[in-house]
């Protein structure tokens, strides 16, 4: 099975799927002309591929998703890229107010078939263009949202998500766009609320995803050389949540570490922990651990900013105090 990056498993996820619908169209800033396809390399070639389908559009967030979702609602697919999950805030009211609403108003009579590809996580770039903004999304009703960790589930999830009839969230963390992984030449899908085991365990469950899952496999083999046996799931899809498999890992393993690049208050993994406690409390011999980002603006400065997020020396550390009975 050929290994490739995460940038190109969604290049040759939209490039199938121009392929196979005339309907999927690509909009967003600089897809085209910038550094020869995009500010991260993902839509590269495609414009000349397919002419007329992928276009550059005006700096406006809120315009770029409004016509999304008119196109969306009058018959094409469109997958509108927003430069950096920051860039969302300009469309704020367009996704809450509009794209996540529409199909719901009009008693499911209307569909809003489009993709919105974000990059979310730090990169050196400061306060303002380095948030995870992923339980705000989560939080919608009628939004799908998707963070893969992988090249293999980006492919297979970007593909499915062009696909739904439903609006989607797709979150493409910065830091995985060069990572490598294998992904076959043949067509797969990977179905939206399917979370997956990167990792069997019995020890302790660490409930993750998007980088984070990265981060927590590294930590895995760290503790698997002291003993600790981690199962790591990767929930993938954030909206709807695969609950039956969180609860699953965790009746087995009798613990669990949710662990999230973003703010720890108000973040998804509270609404995880919050999930655990109330269905599975009599299976638990510890208390559910958190591992989060500090709750502070971004910094530029590398060695500040890396002080501010979670790496896989955090996961195990609260790995190591939770087999000591230290939560």
């Amino acid at each position: 099975m050929p290994e490739i990056t995460y940038r190109e498993a969604l290049k040759r996820a939209l490039r199938e799927e121009m392929q196979r619908d005339p309907t999927v169209v690509i909009w967003g800033e600089d897809v085209v002309a910038y550094a020869g396809g995009g500010a991260y390399g993902v839509t590269a070639g495609l414009a000349k591929e397919f002419p007329g389908r992928v276009r550059d559009t005006p700096i406006a967030e809120e315009a770029i998703v409004g016509v999304g979702l008119g196109a969306a609602m009058g018959g094409l697919r469109p997958v509108c890229e927003i430069m950096t999950v920051n860039f969302t805030l300009v469309a704020w009211d367009q996704i809450v107010n509009h794209v996540a609403k529409q199909s719901h108003m009009f008693n499911g009579q209307i569909k809003v078939p489009m993709v919105i590809r974000t990059p979310n996580g730090h990169g050196r770039t400061a306060a303002t263009h380095s948030q995870n903004f992923d339980a705000w999304f989560a939080s919608i009703p009628s939004l799908k949202v998707v963070a893969p960790a992988t090249p293999y589930d980006a492919k297979g999830l970007l593909k499915t998500a062009i696909r739904d009839d439903d609006p989607v969230i797709f979150l493409e963390h910065l830091q995985l766009y060069s990572t490598r992984g294998e992904v076959p030449d043949e067509e797969y899908l990977i179905p939206i609320g399917e979370a997956d085991y990167k990792r069997r365990g019995k020890d302790l469950s660490i409930i993750t995803w998007g980088r984070m899952t990265i981060e927590s496999l590294k930590a895995a083999r760290i503790l698997a050389e002291e003993g600790i046996d981690v199962e790591i799931v990767d929930l993938r899809t954030l909206r709807p949540l695969d609950v039956p498999t969180i609860l699953e890992s965790v009746r087995k393993t009798n613990r669990a570490i949710v662990v999230e690049e973003g703010w720890r208050t108000g973040g998804l993994g509270a609404e995880i922990a919050a999930t655990i406690q109330e269905q599975a409390f009599n299976y638990l011999d510890a208390p559910v651990a958190r591992v989060a980002g500090l709750e502070v603006p971004m910094p530029y400065a590398r060695n500040l900013e890396r002080a501010t997020i979670p790496f896989a020396e955090d996961v195990v550390e609260a790995a190591r105090a939770m087999m000591r009975n230290e939560y």
